[in-house]
């Protein structure tokens, strides 16, 4: 008789790299010092500094992880930055020539 051949066994699955929990200070620049708390109960999140005593909250849903919410709080630093930023108006030039160019020889 002939023998039975077994199925293959299924190619075991890549665990994905687990995301960071702790980042950077955008306003310190320490490493590691910027912890995100979740609190799926009231919808909020959280990333403060230990060093600095900066904070930033922010509206969450089921699916945001720490790196949302650091990420997130970057952003509006960035965007407060680009806004306060007094923009500086360009001197017009002279379209017609200057006096000094007119009589040069």
């Amino acid at each position: 008789m002939a023998r039975r051949k077994n199925g293959k066994k299924p190619a075991p699955q890549k665990r994905l790299p687990k995301l960071g929990k702790a980042f950077t200070c955008p306003f310190c620049h320490h490493p590691e010092s910027v912890e995100c708390t979740i609190d799926k109960k009231l919808k909020i999140g959280k990333a403060s500094c230990y060093v600095c005593s900066e904070s930033y909250c922010v509206k969450i849903n089921f699916l945001t992880e720490a790196i949302d919410i650091y990420s997130e709080w970057l952003d509006a630093c960035e965007a407060a930055n680009s806004n306060s930023s007094p923009r500086r108006e360009q001197i017009p030039q002279p379209v017609s020539p200057r006096y000094s160019d007119l009589f040069d020889d």
